[in-house]
């Protein structure tokens, strides 16, 4: 007798209890891609229904770790429904702290007219931030082919493709600002992991590790991009840049032997998560 889709959310979700912190959620995350139903549709309206054959190879991936939004190939930033690969790192709630500071910044000034994404990967800063100043457009920049891929995929999807442009650039190479111009915002997700640090296996084990890694101290990207910040920003522009948790120290020490002022925000765990850089002397002031 075949299982409904309540009782096979159930089994699941103690399946999914010996590795995953959210096994419900999961559960029914996996369930509703199975059904190709939203999850509130599944919950609402399926859960009486035959579960789908589909379903148990599903869970069996993210019992081995793989990350719920690779399996689905959806993920949700600032509002915005993404498709993600496993080329791309996964969009995180705390990377919408850049975003909300650079609302805050030009509340009361000028909307920026051009937006830069340093290591776009899925387009999600980029994206949100067009879709904030439609007036706006903007260019995404990464290494890797297949994240810009999935990128573009993205600006289509959400009808901004004519404009976000996108382009391969590789910051550790020479020439790599050639032609870009000069931007009012530039946003930065940089890998910034220790590279020995202890992550979860479903980070370690399946994002990329290029977007993850930044030397023994997570410092490497920091230090080639801060001492160029100022060739790309115009003169009243700003930059955001995503900072690990325990960073701002050593970022804000990088930022002022350039000359750079910066400021931090935190992000909704109280942590100093995006660091704003302006033209200019001066030295870090606290996180808000």
């Amino acid at each position: 007798m075949s299982r409904s889709v309540a009782e096979a959310i159930r089994s699941a979700t103690h399946l999914l209890s010996a590795t995953s912190e959210t096994p419900r959620l999961d559960a029914e995350l996996l369930m509703a891609h199975a059904l190709n139903l939203s999850r509130s549709e599944t919950l609402l309206r399926a859960m009486a229904d035959p579960a789908p054959d589909s379903f148990d190879a599903l869970v069996a991936r993210r019992a081995d770790h793989e990350p719920v939004v690779y399996i689905t190939g959806k993920a949700e930033f600032y509002g915005l429904e993404l498709q993600v690969s496993p080329a791309v790192l996964i969009p995180r709630g705390d990377s919408e702290t850049l975003i909300e500071a650079a609302r805050e910044h030009f509340a009361n000034r000028k909307p920026p007219q051009r937006i830069l994404d340093l290591g776009t990967g899925s387009g999600a800063l980029l994206l949100a931030a067009l879709s904030i100043w439609p007036e706006a457009g903007g260019v995404g920049v990464d290494a890797s082919m297949a994240a810009l891929k999935v990128a573009y995929c993205n600006a289509a999807k959400l009808g901004m493709a004519e404009r976000g442009g996108f382009l391969r650039r590789n910051w550790r190479r020479e020439g790599w600002r050639r032609n870009l111009g000069s931007f009012d915002l530039i946003l930065c997700n940089p890998p910034y992991v220790e590279e020995d640090a202890a992550l979860d296996a479903q980070v370690r084990d399946h994002e990329p590790a290029s977007a993850l890694f930044a030397g023994p101290a997570g410092l490497d990207d920091y230090e080639i991009l801060l001492p160029q910040i100022r060739h790309l920003l115009t003169d009243t522009g700003v930059a955001i840049f995503e900072i690990g948790a325990t960073q701002q120290d050593a970022v804000s020490t990088i930022a002022r032997n350039q000359g750079l002022a910066c400021d931090f925000r935190k992000d909704l765990g109280g942590h100093p998560r995006a660091m704003i850089i302006q033209q200019g002397v001066g030295k870090a002031t606290g996180s808000r």
